[in-house]
């Protein structure tokens, strides 16, 4: 007999459906499994029949082919597992359910007939839906991750026997309903806060700038100055996540496997990998290419501390990712594409012991020794970095004072307003979410200045021997501390604020 059941699977981000087929005939037992499977795929083997048994059903010796189509695209993964077995007992006459076709099956059996969760939930019930199909079966595990979209039947079962209940109808499972909107709401908090952060005033001004436009930042300071702590509470000041960009960040999250019980990322992640990662696990990367921490911290913020220790190669690799906001991943058996629109967050000692611009201890480096130091990051990563902030050691007063400092909640609110001026601002080009995203065309046009501060600039670029690129970071960051002003027009003091945040175009670190 032939039983056909639909699975899913993924192609980068993008859900595409699976068709199980399943023949069953003669006597003598045979177990091929064709399409195109991977290692994983081809051992379920072992995993359904020991599962179909120990649920208290025969299999009996005859031939089983299990095609997975379409043929031309590799299977991978465990998910394929149930599926499968619901396939070969539906061709054995075990499984009878009339809309069998109409659900699509996803999880990953135990040897006892008990499921496993899977990746890709989420993506997967929105391919369910764009198939107008009823339902996905999955287990109990991903149930609400794939119940935020909201727009089909997500059934959960714990077990194999459960599912076959439910399809024969012998059992009732109501579908998991969750309420995306009220979970999203209801998780949007964050452990800290930026006024736990003694005094640096001028560095806590310049991430609200950052935020506000979504610019990149590059913190110098000596150790112990706060550049970390400060990192940590900076996604705290960020816009509030809008539900489609949480559903969209879930969404690569679901694909790493790496989605929470609530089922739904409704902060802004915070990405901060070790300086020994290699380039592949930064952008993504493996045979079947994976996302990697740049697609991790989409919608969010990639910290790297003690920037000059990653490898050279490693931060090369970050130009493609930060100037198109996507990462392309090309392997011989395919090339994929993942979202990366995040602020890159990093941190830096002024010289390799760190103390060349702290008062309070000497610094053992020689010139040489710093310019090494520094070469390790190169011009063109640094251009795509449109503030750079000095963060100098905390006096003692400062560090004592018992006067807390403005909440997160405050700052952000400013932070929203400014966006909001950038929403409306960009209406009409859904591609462009904030200031730091305009092409060079666009910023001719909205970030227009006048002659006294045309003349500010002009005598920057001069002095300062500033590159075409960092020229329009400035008119970009300028637009972004005239919108945190409410003013319409970019002035002066925006202009000159702007220039104090290229601290290392002045190389005032070098004093």
């Amino acid at each position: 007999m032939l039983a056909r059941v639909l699975s899913s699977s993924l192609i980068g981000i993008d859900p595409y459906l699976v068709e199980v087929e399943v023949n069953v005939e003669g006597h003598a037992f045979r177990y091929s499994t064709v399409g195109l499977p991977e290692l994983a795929v081809r051992e379920s083997k072992d995993r359904v029949i020991s599962a179909i048994k120990n649920s208290g059903f025969r299999f009996p010796p005859k031939a089983y082919t299990i095609n997975l189509a379409p043929a031309d695209i590799k299977k991978e993964g465990s998910a394929f597992d149930l599926p499968i077995a619901i396939g070969i007992l539906a061709a054995l006459g075990l499984v009878m359910h009339a809309d069998l076709e109409e659900y699509v099956l996803m999880g990953e059996l135990s040897l006892d007939g008990t499921l496993r969760g899977v990746k890709g939930a989420l993506p997967s019930a929105v391919g369910v839906h764009e198939h107008e199909l009823k339902g996905l079966i999955l287990p109990a595990q991903n149930a609400r991750e794939a119940a935020v979209t909201g727009n089909i039947d997500v059934i959960p079962v714990n077990t194999l026997l459960e599912a076959i209940r439910f399809l024969n109808g012998e059992k009732i499972i109501e579908p998991i309903e969750v309420n995306a909107e009220h979970l999203f709401s209801e998780a949007q908090n964050y452990a800290v806060d930026l006024a736990d952060v003694r005094g640096q005033a001028h560095v806590k001004r310049a991430l609200e700038v950052a935020a506000a436009g979504g610019h990149n930042v590059l913190m110098i300071g000596p150790p112990g100055s706060g550049k970390t702590m400060l990192a940590k509470r900076f996604p705290t000041i960020l816009p509030q996540m809008t539900l489609d960009e949480a559903l969209e960040t879930t969404k690569i999250h679901s694909i790493a496997g790496m989605v929470k019980t609530e089922g739904l990322v409704a902060t802004r992640p915070f990405r901060s990998p070790h300086h020994t990662i290699s380039d592949a696990a930064l952008v993504g990367g493996g045979r079947i290419p994976r996302p990697g921490e740049v697609s991790l911290a989409h919608h969010g913020v990639l910290f790297l501390d003690e920037l000059p220790e990653f490898q050279k190669n490693v931060l090369e690799v970050l130009r493609q990712p930060l100037e198109n906001t996507e990462v392309t991943i090309s392997r011989a058996s395919m090339s994929l594409t993942y979202p990366a629109n995040f602020i890159l967050l990093s941190a830096m000692n002024p010289c390799p012991c760190g103390y060349s611009s702290d008062p309070r201890h000497e610094c053992t480096c020689s010139s040489v020794g710093i310019q090494k130091y520094m070469a390790k990051i190169s011009g063109p990563l640094l251009d795509r970095i449109d503030l750079h902030i000095e963060v100098p050691a905390i006096p003692f007063e400062e560090l004592s004072s018992k006067q807390d400092g403005e909440s997160s909640l405050h700052v952000r609110q400013r932070v929203q307003s400014a966006r909001n001026l950038q929403i409306n601002r960009f209406i009409d080009d859904p591609q462009i979410h904030s200031n730091a995203d305009m092409p060079p065309k666009m910023i001719r046009s909205i970030c227009k200045i006048n002659a006294k501060s045309a003349s500010l600039l002009k005598s920057a670029i001069t002095n300062l021997g500033l590159s075409a690129r960092a020229y329009d970071r400035i008119l970009k960051v300028s637009r972004t501390i005239a919108d945190l002003s409410q003013s319409s027009e970019i002035e002066s003091q925006h202009i000159s604020e702007a220039i104090q945040y290229r601290t290392l175009d002045r190389q005032l670190w070098m004093a």
